[in-house]
């Protein structure tokens, strides 16, 4: 029995299903969601809800989901706690509860269908594959083998959340990709791709850039930086990604304050350094982190700095340096060849 047939056993015992996104979930995340809804109410399930934490503030992340009628509802607790026995509980494209979540750790998990590294996965139904490219490559691959019909709002999410989340096929895409790319193509708006492709910029995410832009400061080819406080998560990655492209940097890494934590992404197309090895190493005790070997990411609450966040400026001095030097360290880099 395929995994696809697997999944839709699993999900013709259930009655309801809660598909629980990452928090401030990106179209790969999305998509997944949504492709495994629509296998949900192909095995019979009726009521199925996409929840998620967080903000969808980056400009494509906006524009995926208004352009495409996304129906999400915020994540409340509450409602794992009180589900029925035939209720459901999915993540996709991330494992692990508590872990960039607010599921409660310990939480029973039915579903999880992930690609990224990840350690001591529970669940009844596991497919993680850290080989592929993209957690909607694998959904793909349900809705083909189960021959569910790639409408066009499921192939143009689906198609959308591979192309980003492979940097069009530059970032770790394999065969299974450009097969899911390929199967998906003719059933895609090609319009709508290409005005997610395009989105508009907000002002504070070019500030939070330039602010990056700014304040770098390399070492070798590892290029460390941040955007000091803004409201723009998804400027981080921005950034991440248009510094990488400076000439000689081959590791870049991008920090800030984002409301009530310390945000990071991370760069490094560097066969020699694990980013996410590196974000998880440096900072396990204090918060979440980790990822690819080449994109990765984390999330530190700023209560381990309670006793400077009434002082704007001493708190941005103090996490400054307190993430620098860790960074520093877990990239052993000397202290004295900063500039």
């Amino acid at each position: 029995m395929s995994r696809a047939q697997r999944l839709h056993e699993l999900l013709a015992e259930g009655s309801e299903i809660n598909i629980v996104c990452h928090n401030n979930p990106d179209p790969d995340c999305l998509a997944s969601a949504l492709a495994l809804g629509r296998i949900a109410a192909a095995a019979g399930i009726d009521a199925h809800h996409i929840l998620y934490s967080g903000d969808i503030s980056h400009q494509q992340n906006r524009a995926f989901v208004n352009l495409l009628d996304i129906d999400l509802k915020r994540f409340e607790p509450a409602a794992l706690r009180d589900r029925s026995a035939d209720s459901l509980l999915a993540f996709v494209d991330h494992s692990v509860p508590g872990a960039n979540n607010r599921v409660s750790k310990g939480t029973p998990v039915d579903i999880v269908i992930d690609h990224h590294p990840a350690e001591e996965i529970d669940a009844r139904f596991v497919d993680h594959r850290e080989e592929v490219g993209a957690a909607a490559t694998i959904l793909t691959e349900y809705v083909r083998v189960l021959d569910i019909d790639p409408d066009t709002v499921l192939a143009t999410a689906l198609l959308f959340a591979i192309r980003r989340e492979t940097l069009n096929f530059l970032r770790g895409a394999t065969r299974e990709e450009y097969d899911a790319a390929g199967y998906l193509h003719d059933h895609a708006d090609q319009d709508v791709l290409r005005r997610l492709s395009t989105p508009s910029v907000t002002g504070a995410t070019l500030d939070a850039i330039a602010t990056a832009i700014s304040n770098r400061m390399t070492t070798g080819a590892v290029l460390i930086t941040h955007v000091g406080r803004t409201t723009e998560r998804d400027a981080l990655p921005q950034a991440a990604d248009y510094l990488a492209t400076l000439e000689g940097v081959e590791t870049v890494i991008v920090f800030g304050i984002v409301h009530d934590s310390i945000q990071l992404s991370a760069r490094s197309p560097d066969p020699r350094v694990h980013v996410g090895d590196v974000l998880r190493e440096a900072f396990e005790d204090v918060g979440s982190a980790g990822g690819h070997h080449d994109s990765a990411g984390g999330e530190i609450p700023l209560g381990i700095f309670a006793d400077y966040t009434a002082d704007g400026e001493r708190l941005l001095d103090i996490v400054e340096r307190v993430i620098t030097d860790r960074l520093v360290a877990g990239l052993g880099l000397a202290d004295d060849s900063r500039k």
